[in-house]
């Protein structure tokens, strides 16, 4: 099974002390050839790590990481997913970025991979990374 992971993820690698730091980096090696991210992704880690932490070194390696980790398996979130986006948000309280993510595993048939616990997780929409299924 392919694994699409949001940006919350992929930023632990960059947050000493992470629970889930070890568990993504052990993700990442293992399912290097069936990882995905959205477009999205590179705007939300630029932001979250080289904006608000002010740490744009960080944010770039990260974003390196992202694209050589993904390659071909980087979604854009198009017209065609919206409609899936904007329902998911107002059925499941949810930003139109975590629904973006949700729609895209789905659509995809990839499982979602997520530090959100609030939003994704605990709504039963995603899985931490230590709780993935590697391919």
């Amino acid at each position: 099974m392919s694994l699409l992971v949001d940006a919350s993820a992929w930023v632990t690698l960059v947050e000493p002390g992470s629970q889930y730091r070890d568990a993504t980096d052990a993700l990442i090696r293992k399912g290097a050839r069936s990882l995905g991210a959205l477009d999205l992704t590179f705007y939300e880690i630029a932001n979250a790590v080289g904006v608000k932490r002010g740490e744009p070194r960080a944010a770039t390696g990260l974003l390196r990481l992202v694209d050589a980790s993904c390659q071909d398996r980087i979604l854009s979130v198009d017209s065609d997913l919206v409609g899936s986006v904007l329902e998911l948000a107002a059925d499941h309280d949810l930003t139109a970025y975590d629904a973006a993510y949700v729609a895209a595993a789905r659509s995809h048939g990839w499982q979602l991979v997520s530090t959100d616990i609030r939003d994704l997780v605990s709504k039963g929409l995603a899985v931490t990374p230590d709780a993935a299924d590697y391919p």
